[in-house]
């Protein structure tokens, strides 16, 4: 596949077939192609969507009012946008901050650490399936790779912590590895337990499945695309149990309260974020926040059906969609129906478990580091490991 992609890539710019390495630059750069579109069309309004979000939702929780000023003010065109606009100033301002260095610290690993976790975060993107045909890829160990690319944040936060030459930052460091390392074990047991019942690694695989009723072996001939087809649903209690794991093992990789120990204000200053500023600074929340909806999406998809769902049902047997290419001669709107249908069904899903976040951030408050280890060792171990023994036992009575 990859030296057929070069000799394209050579015939498409003018290259004798053993130009090969002018062929795979071209092709490296016309991969980040997509990659930038994703940045653009997605993780920034992500970011600035989210930023609002949990302002508005802090104030609701606070009995305050959030940002509901700042808008358009444009000749005769004025409106408030419900306090969008908040969002959009504080990127203009961060933009404008002085890049600052601390004094004895690392240089290239201190500009290089926000680069590496926001690539964390994007990377996510890559396997997230937004609709049936609306995907970057979906390799056969999707849900290895979530795993594994998720991770890379943690070398992110370490190496700033390490390059800010400050004492609370690298403590703040430290706890994030120690953190992350220790929720990494229950996280990647509870994401096994749909992946027992599937027998697939791949996400496309485990949505799929949920589009047919299977619990305990139990397969009736309806849809399973009305709740029941669900993970949660498929070996009960223990898959809803599995993604209630998973979900807590997000909020302490995300480091999202009440799992906020490594930048914790009224301890380290602000942990690892201490010596950062400008965007740098805002690189760090940015791919909080792009990492935040991204794994809200893979719940959603390994637990809750992902794109199939009540809407996407009704968009092919209420409305004519059809999956298909969604153009040959002409558009094919049976096809755009399907993937509308899909991509709202996607969407809705993230967006609640997006929101929770937020809810749990403002509502919780902060545990302390022994109980973090102890929550994760004494009891998201334990009952992540008995999920995944009945999960393979759903799985074994469902073929």
């Amino acid at each position: 596949m990859i030296a057929d992609l070069l000799h394209w890539a050579a015939n498409l710019i003018g290259l004798p077939d053993g130009g090969q390495a002018g062929a795979a630059v071209f092709a490296l750069l016309l991969g980040l192609v997509p990659a930038l579109l994703i940045l653009l069309a997605v993780v920034t309004p992500v970011g600035l969507l989210g930023v609002w979000a949990e302002r508005r939702i802090a104030g609701r929780i606070q009995a305050r009012i959030g940002p509901n000023r700042v808008g358009i003010s444009i000749g005769p065109i004025k409106h408030h946008l419900f306090g969008l606009g908040q969002s959009v100033a504080d990127g203009v301002k961060l933009l404008g901050k002085e890049d600052f260095v601390p004094p004895g610290g690392d240089k290239f690993l201190f500009l290089a650490a926000p680069l590496i976790v926001f690539a964390g975060s994007l990377g996510l993107f890559a396997v997230l399936p937004l609709a049936s045909s609306l995907y970057a890829v979906d390799p056969n160990v999707g849900v290895f790779y979530v795993l594994s690319v998720g991770a890379i944040e943690v070398i992110g936060v370490l190496m700033a912590g390490w390059a800010s030459n400050n004492k609370w930052s690298l403590l703040g460091a430290m706890r994030e590895v120690a953190q992350v390392v220790s929720y990494e074990i229950p996280m990647g047991i509870a994401a096994l337990c749909p992946v027992l019942v599937v027998g697939s690694l791949k996400l496309g695989a485990l949505i799929e499945a949920q589009r047919h009723v299977n619990i305990w072996g139990w397969q009736p001939g309806f849809s399973g695309e009305l709740f029941l087809g669900w993970s949660i649903f498929t070996a009960f209690p223990f898959n809803l149990i599995a993604f209630v794991i998973f979900y807590i093992c997000m909020l302490a990789n995300l480091k999202r309260a009440p799992f906020d120990l490594p930048e914790c204000e009224s301890e380290l200053v602000a942990g690892f974020l201490t010596e950062y500023s400008g965007m740098r600074w805002g690189l760090f929340f940015l791919g909080e926040y792009a990492a935040m909806f991204a794994l809200s999406g893979i719940a959603a998809t390994m637990f809750l059906g992902g794109w199939a769902g009540p809407l996407h049902w009704i968009a092919v047997n209420g409305c004519g969609g059809v999956a298909g290419p969604l153009w040959t001669d002409a558009v094919q709107w049976p096809a755009v129906i399907e993937l509308v249908g899909g991509a709202a069904e996607f969407s809705w899903k993230t967006v609640v478990l997006f929101l929770v976040m937020m809810q749990v951030r403002w509502t919780l408050p902060r545990l302390r580091l022994d109980q973090v280890m102890s929550l994760c060792y004494k009891y998201l171990v334990p009952f992540a490991m008995v999920c995944m023994l009945f999960c393979g036992l759903a799985g074994l009575m469902g073929t």
